[in-house]
């Protein structure tokens, strides 16, 4: 072993899981069609499904059918880096749009800034606007 590698150690964890989450998972994606509510990127194994308000959360945050997002859209909504409004339009905080760095940042994240993500056809499938308003206020108040 190189002197500079660091010393494998493991540790043991209990972890509480979700037990609906393959069935909700199944039930987004379906809802979507398997494509990515903001990229329409069509790859269920780049795909998480997203809910609008925390699991935790015992009052809202039931496992309903939500958004599909790729896993960079899904990590940059739980951290408030984007928004969708309950009209359905996505907005991008300041904080990424001040930064200038690559292809990626400036097409799959800044480029999306108005747009309004793919609803599924059935009117009972769509993210549910009070919850949306709800985490919207969170990601303005997040700026």
């Amino acid at each position: 072993m190189p002197p500079y590698a660091p010393e494998r150690r493991y540790a043991l964890r209990e972890i509480k899981a979700r037990l609906q989450q393959a069935s909700f998972r199944d039930a987004v994606l379906a809802a979507y069609g398997g494509r990515c509510a903001i990229s329409y990127l069509p790859e269920p194994r780049l795909l998480d499904a997203a809910h609008i308000i925390m699991d935790a959360d015992e009052q809202l945050g039931q496992p309903i059918v939500s958004m599909p997002l790729t896993k960079i859209h899904h990590a940059a909504f739980d951290a408030q880096l984007i928004g969708i409004d309950p009209d359905f339009r996505i907005h991008v905080s300041h904080r990424l749009l001040e930064i200038h760095d690559g292809p990626f940042l400036e097409l799959g994240l800044k480029g999306i800034v108005g747009q309004m993500i793919q609803l599924p056809r059935r009117s009972v499938d769509r993210p549910d606007r009070d919850r949306l308003a709800r985490r919207f206020e969170e990601f303005k108040n997040a700026a």
